[in-house]
């Protein structure tokens, strides 16, 4: 009797509008095969190149690249002397990482609320919760729309505290006219994951006010190694010699991904002219295609320029009477891909039950945010074409759905 082999489980058909996806051009493959045939994969002149690029697109002085965001927040914590015992102030409305990058650095972490529209941080949250161990307030700019800035920096002045920007969704942002990332702030984290505003592939890059932090930041990206002869222990007796004179970590961005990055950094304003086009596509096809009151779009805030990393639209889940699952389910059968950004960090096990934790405490706004967001596609590749048929898919499923 023949035996069957065993047959490989069926893979889902592939999303044709995935939520967020990179876009490469033959730029960007001409400038990594320069970066492999030049002789120096890692630690050559590329990380330079790429670090001034970014430095002169942001209007900061002290940009050193790394290998991710979550790295880049690392840095920024250790870089600024925040310490075990110390505490930070951020949003329960985030990536794992702004809390778990805290707490590699021996940080406690408290979650304030959030602004139940934007999903940023509410600064009268952030201030009723400053105690003693607090050193820092974290400010993450959602989905590339930036926090109030402003009240943020007077309560950090206030207080004595270090603000820290969580820019990862915000690259070519601007609050009050200012560039996110110019260094206004203490200390600002970015990432080039492949859905973010470019791409190193993965990468990232922190951006440090005070020189003597951009020093230790350098420094604890590879390996908290010491070459200055000024701050060596003993007098150097030699072109050789270096000393490691803290733990540091392997955070290096190698030559090839900063090439890429360079090469993408180039067409940023084309990409953020072509996110905030969709935007604008996406506010009219959903007026026009579905009833008032079912679905609306992220504000925008007249003080600030959204950078639209992501399209995160507000759905009435519950007044409408349908399943979000369902919702996503049912798009990704018609080829659109969607995402929720984010369930709250103190729902997660990591964050609710680790040592230390905060006891449970009402959020109102970050629970109005999560019950009613669902990112859409966004990227710069897609054409109004594309929007006006993920809409189209939207209010379809959405009608199928209603009881």
């Amino acid at each position: 009797m023949a035996v069957l082999a065993p047959q490989p489980p069926s893979q889902p058909a592939p999303l044709r509008y995935p939520y967020g996806r990179q876009s490469i051009d033959a730029d960007d493959v001409a400038a990594v095969t320069a970066a492999l045939t030049s002789g120096a994969l890692t630690c050559g002149p590329a990380v330079a190149a790429f670090e001034d690029a970014l430095a002169a697109y942001l209007g900061a002085d002290h940009v050193a690249a790394c290998v991710n965001g979550t790295a880049a927040l690392h840095l920024a914590y250790l870089g600024l002397g925040l310490a075990p015992g110390d505490e930070l102030i951020t949003s329960p409305i985030t990536f794992s990482a702004t809390a778990s990058a805290a707490y590699q650095a021996g940080l406690g972490v408290r979650f304030a609320d959030v602004d139940p529209i934007t999903g940023n941080l509410d600064p009268a949250a952030v201030a009723a919760l400053i105690g003693p161990r607090t050193r820092a307030i974290v400010a993450v700019h959602l989905a590339g729309q930036p926090c109030d800035l402003a009240a943020l920096a007077a309560l950090a002045q206030a207080h004595g505290l270090f603000l820290i920007e969580d820019a990862c969704h915000a690259l070519g942002a601007r609050y009050r006219g200012a560039m996110i990332g110019g260094a206004t702030s203490d200390a600002v984290a970015l990432s080039f994951h492949p859905v973010k505003h470019i791409t190193t592939g993965e990468g990232g890059a922190v951006i440090m006010r005070d020189p003597r932090h951009h020093a230790r930041v350098l420094r604890l990206r590879h390996h908290g190694i010491e070459r200055d002869p000024a701050r060596l222990s003993i007098p150097s007796p030699g072109p050789w010699y270096h000393e490691v004179v803290e733990q540091g970590f392997n955070y290096r961005l190698p030559d090839v991904l900063c090439a890429l990055g360079t090469s993408q950094l180039a067409r940023l304003p084309r990409f953020l002219a072509a996110r905030r086009a969709l935007a604008a596509t996406y506010r009219a096809e959903l007026a026009a295609q579905l009833p008032p009151g079912w679905v609306t779009a992220p504000p925008e805030l007249p003080d600030r320029d959204h950078a639209f990393h992501l399209f995160a639209v507000a759905i009435d889940f519950a007044g409408l009477g349908v399943d979000r699952g369902a919702l996503m389910r049912g798009l990704a059968a018609r080829g659109v891909g969607t995402q929720v950004h984010y369930i709250p960090l103190p729902s997660h096990p990591f964050h609710r039950d680790r040592p230390g934790a905060e006891p449970p405490r009402p959020r109102p706004g970050a629970d109005a945010y999560y019950q009613r967001t669902l990112s859409l596609p966004l990227y710069p590749d897609l054409t109004p074409a594309d929007v006006h048929a993920i809409v189209a898919a939207l209010a379809t499923t959405l009608a199928e759905l209603r009881p």
